[in-house]
């Protein structure tokens, strides 16, 4: 007799989707929208220069930008879950296209620091709308099984969004100037906001989720009902735990680290921070199909990369003077997986929750990273200034939270696998006992 774990079985279950060519149109379209999302969020990462140019301002009042995008970003993620829920992927994608274009258009016209600064609010309002609708839609085309799969592609399409953003939105800023660089890339927003409402579909004919009734006390319904699986919090804390350090190095305090602590040119640090981009996007490929094809390597993958981020990171910051080159190689090569393990929070978050709950559950564990960022972001910031600069002391801190969410994730694991396979054994009874 099979001993096989349920967990791994492969059943397709009643409103199980099929999949096929028209689900990755549907998908890639919702993929399109986060590309562009993605081009529009890192766009500052190119124009630093030229806006503190603009806007006659210093470098904590450009960096207000970036933590100001954080903090809307990880602001919304709840309430865009409950939207997804509520309102459909589409609805809300919609709504955060109109709201991305409109702070893009804002930003290309805007003549002072307070327009400007408005204009990011807007853009990461609208930025923080996708990456949950662009999962759900994941959820309701494909089959279960390739969530993680679909999940890590989608992500890695962001990655690319970040590349040509580099690549191309760079060199338009030199050639044309700000204004029609950031009204030019406008133009993309509006494009997807035609196709999104020609287009894109919630869920193929015969998988709509089963109808909800909104009555008084849904929103803390949801919240809570999402909150008390395991597996969300799980997903929420290995979120958490392995995004911080790769965003954190890539958005801030990598560049500074590798030119003032390290005594790389720009050009090389330029060139390392693009290996995590590109080790992002390969790496993500391979945990995808492998979690897609055995779900027993989730927690493997996160632990595995929670453990050698802290060596690695350890052994650059206790290199007695500045690191070898291969070091940083090795360090930014880890780094690039932090993305993709953080990824794995949803497919913890996934099989916990029925489908009338995946944009609440989505929104709980996207909060885990971003929180964690903004955090290490602010306490590298506040012990850069009391020590003089001494970023073996401010990257430190990264130990810290790190010890924190792999305390959570070990205490957790259990008590989420144990409650995943008695949801996948009461799918697999009432798939049984279908009615003729």
């Amino acid at each position: 007799m099979s001993r096989k774990d349920p967990v791994r079985q492969e059943l397709r279950l009643p409103g199980d989707p099929p999949g096929g060519a028209r689900a990755v149109w549907v998908w890639g379209l919702g993929v399109a929208v986060y590309f562009v999302a993605i081009t529009y969020r890192t766009s500052l990462g190119v124009a630093g220069i030229e806006a503190a140019e603009r806007f006659e301002i210093n470098a904590s009042a450009l960096s207000t930008f970036s933590i100001l995008q954080l903090l809307v970003y990880a602001g919304m993620q709840i309430p865009v879950g409950l939207l997804v829920d509520r309102w459909g992927t589409k609805k809300t994608l919609a709504v955060g296209v109109v709201l991305f274009t409109v702070g893009q258009f804002g930003f290309a016209l805007a003549d002072s620091y307070a327009v400007a600064l408005a204009s990011r609010a807007l853009l990461g309002c609208g930025d923080a709308m996708t990456f949950i609708s662009v999962l759900r839609l994941g959820s309701r085309w494909f089959p279960a099984r390739r969530g993680p799969l679909v999940a890590q592609i989608a992500a890695l399409f962001g990655m690319a969004g970040n590349l040509v953003t580099t690549l191309v939105l760079a060199r338009t800023l030199s050639a044309v100037g700000w204004t029609p660089t950031f009204a030019g890339s406008a133009v993309a927003g509006v494009v997807m906001l035609a196709l999104v409402l020609l287009f894109l579909k919630d869920h193929p004919p015969g998988c709509a989720p089963p109808p909800v009734t909104y009555s008084g006390g849904y929103v803390r319904r949801q919240i809570s009902s999402a909150w008390r699986e395991p597996g969300t919090r799980l997903g929420m804390w290995v979120h958490f735990t392995t995004q911080f350090p790769g965003m954190v190095f890539l958005l801030l305090w990598g560049l500074p680290f590798l030119v003032e602590a390290q005594g790389r040119t720009m050009a090389e640090a330029g060139t390392l921070l693009t290996l995590i981009v590109l080790s992002n996007m390969g790496i993500g490929l391979v945990f995808g199909q492998a979690i897609a094809r055995r779900q027993e390597a989730r927690t493997p993958i996160v632990l595995g990369v929670i453990g050698s981020t802290a060596l690695l990171w350890a052994a650059v910051l206790a290199w007695p003077g500045q690191a070898p080159t291969w070091l940083l190689v090795t360090l930014c090569l880890v780094l690039g997986a932090c993305g993709p393990a953080s990824l794995v929070g949803f497919d913890y978050s996934r099989p916990a929750n029925p489908a009338e709950r995946q944009g609440t559950a989505s929104g709980i564990v996207n909060m885990g990273g971003f929180i964690a960022s903004m955090t290490t972001l602010l306490a590298v910031g506040v012990l850069l200034d009391l020590t003089g600069d001494n970023f073996r002391i401010a990257f430190a801190s990264v130990f810290l939270l790190q010890a924190l969410g792999l305390s959570q994730i070990l205490r957790l694991r259990r008590s989420a696998r144990l409650r995943e396979r008695e949801r996948l054994v009461a799918s697999r009874v009432s798939a049984v006992h279908v009615p003729a």
